[in-house]
Parts: structure tokens; C-alpha cells; sequence
């Protein structure tokens, strides 16, 4: 299974991006965007809601590495994307049930599962 980083790093290459023209983007440096994508930063809410909302991007892709990368155009239209992606990535941090600094962490470390979780 990938990583959040390499799921975003993925879509910057599909997306036939540098990391410089994604950093300007997202208005963070190409350093964060290198960071990001070998898992050292993860982004924050709003700058995740601007990849997916600008680009299309699947938040279930993003955020738990299942599914296709796009939203099929028909739902893309959609007046409530931005509102679906939120909750859908309110929706699984949430099922998470962890504090924000262990999300965090396990985030960039590629979030293995604990064994008293599976």
C-alpha cells in the first residue's frame, strides 16, 4: 500500500506538475511539496481541499489510497464537491477516533495499523 505522500506525488506526476508549480498551487514552497511527498509534512485541510477540488482528485484516493485518482467529471460538476470532500475527509479521520499529533504521525510514517486495531 502507498503512502499519502507517494499517492500525492503520483498525482503531481499524472498531473504533469513540478513540485514548484504544485507548491505555487497550494502557496507552499517546493521544499514542503518535496516533504510531503517522502512523508515528512503532511497538508492541511485546505490545502488538500484545493488539490482535490481544483484537480478532480478522489478524496478516498487521497486519503486512504482506494479507488480511481479522478472524480468522473459528471460528479465533479457537483455545486457541493468541496462540501463531499470535506466530509468525506472529516468522515474518516473521525473513524480513526486518534488525537491530531497521532494522525500526524501516523500520516508520515504511512499509517500502519496498530494490532490492537486489527
Amino acid at each position: 500500500m502507498t503512502t499519502q505522500g507517494e499517492r500525492i506525488k503520483k498525482i503531481r506526476q499524472e498531473l504533469k506538475l513540478s513540485q514548484q508549480d504544485l507548491g505555487d498551487i497550494l502557496d507552499v514552497s517546493k521544499q514542503f511539496v518535496s516533504n510531503v511527498e517522502t512523508n515528512r509534512k503532511i497538508l492541511n485541510n485546505d490545502k488538500l481541499v484545493i488539490l482535490l477540488v481544483d484537480h478532480n482528485i478522489s478524496a478516498d484516493y487521497v486519503l486512504a489510497g482506494v479507488g480511481s485518482m479522478f472524480i468522473k467529471k459528471e460528479v465533479a460538476k457537483n455545486d457541493d464537491l468541496e462540501n463531499l470532500i470535506e466530509k468525506t475527509f472529516n468522515n474518516y479521520l473521525g473513524k480513526l477516533g486518534l488525537t491530531d499529533e497521532e494522525i500526524s504521525r501516523r500520516l508520515s510514517a504511512g499509517m500502519p495499523t496498530p494490532k490492537n486495531e486489527k
